[in-house]
């Protein structure tokens, strides 16, 4: 199944926009999934370290701990799928306009 998302269009004249959706291909999705892959990674990777750090300074560091202040790091800062789709529909649908 595909990804789609709607976007309003101002019309000239009109008070009332005309509703656009926009639909990802499969590759462009499949690309955004895997961008997101790996940002998620790398963001995971910082969040370990940081929750490493953290523990170790607050003399709490038991790896349970680690990994419960890494699982909330990440959460907290982690973009997820849907939004780097929608990032994506945006970018299409804002191209149409030029």
């Amino acid at each position: 199944m595909t990804f789609s998302k709607s976007f309003a269009r101002n019309v000239p004249g009109t008070n009332y926009p005309v509703w656009e959706e926009v639909v990802l291909t499969a590759e462009e999705e499949k690309e955004v999934e895997e961008q997101c892959k790996r940002e998620n990674f790398v963001l995971m990777n910082e969040c370990l370290l940081e929750a490493k750090s953290l523990i170790i300074k607050h003399g709490v560091n038991t790896d349970e701990n680690i990994v419960q202040l890494a699982i909330a790091l990440f959460e907290k800062r982690a973009s997820h799928v849907v939004f780097w789709k929608e990032n994506k529909a945006k970018e299409k649908f804002d191209g149409k306009d030029k």
